[in-house]
Formats: C-alpha cells, sequence, structure tokens
C-alpha cells in the first residue's frame, strides 16, 4: 500500500454502465486515463440485469458486478457489515493501494470505504451532486455523509459550489477538499460538418425527465418561446415521470409539428441529436456540474442554462446564456442567445472545448490528490473513532457501535477466510 509508482485503484459506486448518466461516464473516462497512465484500476458496482461477475471492457478495465440487486434509485440496501467478506476478497485479490469511491446516495461506495478504513486502506471520496438542509432526505443523507467523510482520508468535488456544499453538509476539513472538474470526451462530440442554416432554430433538450432537471419549468417556457419566435422547433431527448406533462402541453397548445419528443436517447446517440440544434437548453434545478452542457458546447451548440450549483462556472460568458430558474427570465434567455447565434462559430467552439477539459488532465489531477491521499499517516482505532464520537451527541456514538462491530467481524473474517485461499 505504498505511495511510490503506479498506483492499484478500485472505483466503487453502484453508478456504472450499462446504467448511463454524469457518474457512470466520470467513472469510466477517470478509469481509462487512470490506465492509459499506467495505473491498475479496478470497478466494483452491483448487479444489473444478467450482467453478474466478472466483465472486461476497454483497455482491460476489470469490472465487479457484485450478486447485488438495485433497492431504490439504483442503489442497494444497506447492509453495513454485508458486503465486508466480498470487498475484503476484491481487495485482497487485486492487491489494491487505495479506495476511491463516487456519490453521496451510492449505498455501495459508503459501505466500501468503511471496509476500506477498517481494513486500513486510504480512501478517497468524489460528490458529484449538491443536496439541501432542510428536507428529510437531505437531513438522512447529510448524515450518512459525515458517517463516511468523518474518516475519509481525502474528498474531491467536481466545481466550488459544491466543494462548498460538501463541507457544509459532512463538516470535513476544507483543506482536504480538492476541486477536480468534470470533463469531456471531444473526440466523441464533434459538430456537423457543416453549419446549420438558421431560417428555422433548433433547440435541443436532453435531460431526464424529471423534477430535479426542471421538467416542470420548461411545460411554462416551450409555448412561450414557440409563441414569441415563429421559427424556433424543439427537439426534446429523454424519459422520465414528467414525460406526462411536456407532452399534455404539446397537445394543450398544439404543438405536435413544433416540439418532438424522442424519449430515451442511448449515450452513442446523443452526438447526432445535438447536431440537429443551435441551442442547447438546460432547465435544472440543481446542478453540481452539468457535463451534458459540455457535451454540447463540443458540438458547438450554444447553451442556455438555469444560473444554479456550478453551472457558472462551466462555460466562459460567450458560450452560455444563464438565467433564474423562472419562466419569463428563461424566456427572455432564449431570445438573447437566437439573437448571438450569427456569432457563433461552431468549429471554433469545438477546438475552445478542446483546451477548457480533457479527460487526461482530470485524470493526471487525480493522480496527485492519490498520491497525497497514500502519504497521510496511518492512524490506530482509538484515533478514528475519536472522530466519529465527534459527529454528535447521539450520532457520534452509533457510528462508534457501527465501526467497533465492523472491526470485529473483520477480524474474524481474517481468521476465518485464510489469505492464500483468495
Amino acid at each position: 500500500m505504498g505511495s511510490q509508482g503506479k498506483h492499484r485503484i478500485l472505483m466503487v459506486s453502484d453508478f456504472f454502465y450499462p446504467n448511463f448518466g454524469g457518474v457512470e461516464s466520470h467513472i469510466y473516462y477517470l478509469s481509462q486515463c487512470l490506465l492509459e497512465l499506467g495505473h491498475k484500476v479496478v470497478v466494483m458496482t452491483h448487479a444489473y440485469g444478467n450482467r453478474s461477475g466478472v466483465r472486461y471492457m476497454t483497455n482491460g478495465l476489470k469490472v465487479y458486478y457484485v450478486p447485488w440487486k438495485p433497492f431504490v434509485m439504483q442503489s442497494v440496501l444497506p447492509t453495513f457489515s454485508g458486503t465486508l467478506p466480498i470487498m475484503r476478497t476484491i481487495l485482497i485479490r487485486e492487491k489494491i493501494s487505495l479506495v476511491h469511491g463516487h456519490q453521496a446516495f451510492s449505498t455501495l461506495c459508503h459501505e466500501a470505504l468503511m471496509h476500506a478504513r477498517t481494513m486500513g486502506y486510504k480512501v478517497v471520496f468524489t460528490d458529484h451532486s449538491l443536496y439541501g438542509f432542510s428536507d428529510v432526505g437531505s437531513i438522512h443523507m447529510n448524515k450518512v455523509l459525515q458517517f463516511t467523510l468523518a474518516d475519509a482520508t481525502q474528498a474531491i468535488c467536481v466545481s466550488h459550489t459544491s466543494k462548498e456544499n460538501t463541507v457544509l453538509r459532512s463538516g470535513i476539513p476544507a483543506e482536504k477538499v480538492y476541486v477536480i472538474p468534470n470533463a469531456v470526451d471531444t473526440a466523441m462530440f464533434k459538430p456537423a460538418p457543416e453549419r446549420l442554416p438558421r431560417d428555422q432554430i433548433v433547440i435541443v433538450v436532453i435531460s431526464r425527465l424529471v423534477y430535479r432537471k426542471g421538467a416542470d419549468l420548461l411545460v411554462e417556457v416551450i409555448p412561450e418561446v414557440c409563441r414569441l419566435h415563429p421559427n424556433v422547433r424543439f427537439i426534446i431527448g429523454g424519459d422520465g415521470p414528467k414525460r406526462v406533462r411536456l407532452e399534455e402541453m404539446r397537445e394543450k397548445h398544439s404543438l405536435q409539428d413544433r416540439v418532438e419528443m424522442l424519449g430515451a436517447v442511448p449515450h452513442a446517440q446523443v452526438r447526432s441529436v445535438l447536431i440537429s440544434g443551435h441551442i442547447f437548453l438546460n432547465s435544472s434545478l440543481t446542478e453540481a456540474f452539468c457535463i451534458a452542457i459540455l457535451e454540447a458546447a463540443s458540438c458547438g451548440l450554444l447553451t442556455v442554462s438555469t444560473r444554479v450549483g456550478g453551472v457558472p462556472e462551466v462555460l466562459p460568458d460567450d458560450m452560455i446564456v444563464l438565467a433564474k430558474p423562472d419562466p419569463s427570465d428563461m424566456v427572455q434567455a432564449v431570445g438573447k442567445a437566437i439573437t448571438m447565434l450569427p456569432d457563433i462559430d461552431p468549429q471554433v467552439m469545438h477546438m475552445r472545448m478542446k483546451k477548457l477539459y480533457s479527460w487526461h488532465d482530470v485524470a493526471k489531477r487525480t493522480q496527485i490528490v492519490y498520491e497525497r491521499a497514500l502519504k497521510c499517516t496511518d492512524q490506530s482505532l482509538v484515533e478514528r473513532l475519536s472522530r466519529y464520537l465527534a459527529c454528535g451527541a447521539w450520532a457520534g456514538k452509533l457510528f462508534c457501535l457501527v465501526m467497533i462491530i465492523n472491526y470485529l467481524f473483520w477480524c474474524l473474517l481474517r481468521l476465518w477466510q485464510v489469505l492464500a485461499n483468495l
């Protein structure tokens, strides 16, 4: 578990391929670039349908699809010490030197980091989302995050807004948190060979159609934009519980010929949808860092987005028009973007994105965090328990009890499972 030379990294999250999303893409591209840097990378996630056991992906990326089924929102049911035996087996078999967990909502991530710390491994946690402080779900999630980060070696956030949010929610010292943004595969997301005519303006929306992504905002914005700009047409890709509301809006305002609903769009076809438009519309109500905006800008689209979370940090001002998450302000922003279109050159925008964002740069910066984590001094169980005890009058004692039980279970496993058999 030394810090010299190349590292052997275990990426852990409930969110990975064949599921598609920002976290899944981040883990995949980061792993591929770390492999190119000479590190050994292994991914651990839960089973997806019939996809269980060990699979290999591009460049020999080894993926363990452990036999746990998702319980809610692609996360497995919490088992506390139930995942320790298989986690210990993977860590020893693959000679892992560091464990990197992703996403605060991932049960598997939290349990893996807990087990890794019990076994003396250094751990890094990456937070990909923003959470509130007042609703019941956020209160419980923040307490879980406080438990995980109380003993985390280092943490990474994808934007400065996300860092502030994570520090406030978990109480982790700010000096242990690094900001490393997401990136985009510019080789995959290229503009169309020829510029689109502007006699008809096409606005593209690709998003999960859920409340958090601002689907209700789209219901109010789209009819007003169509009324003010007769030459505007919308293409909406994505699926979710709010799709019904968008279809009802289309019927109510007789916009069937101006609003095209594509349904779920496979990631391999996202570029073909993006290059058919001039403007990309993002209506998210909360966002730590929006990879979809990067993909759209890499394809040469001007972006209109809500000014929320880490979105203002993503693109330069001449590549994005920001608006409040309010229908009237969004409509004005779309009108402003339409007037800016003659000055937008998709090829120039693509070249700028190649310089601004690179997964290879993300991997090199993440490698520095790994090296700093591996140089941190080891601590005894008593020293680690004192951190948990500081998490609250009752929660601290509960966290200590969980860690003591986990430690005793690990000691039992060491006696029961001989290393040579692993």
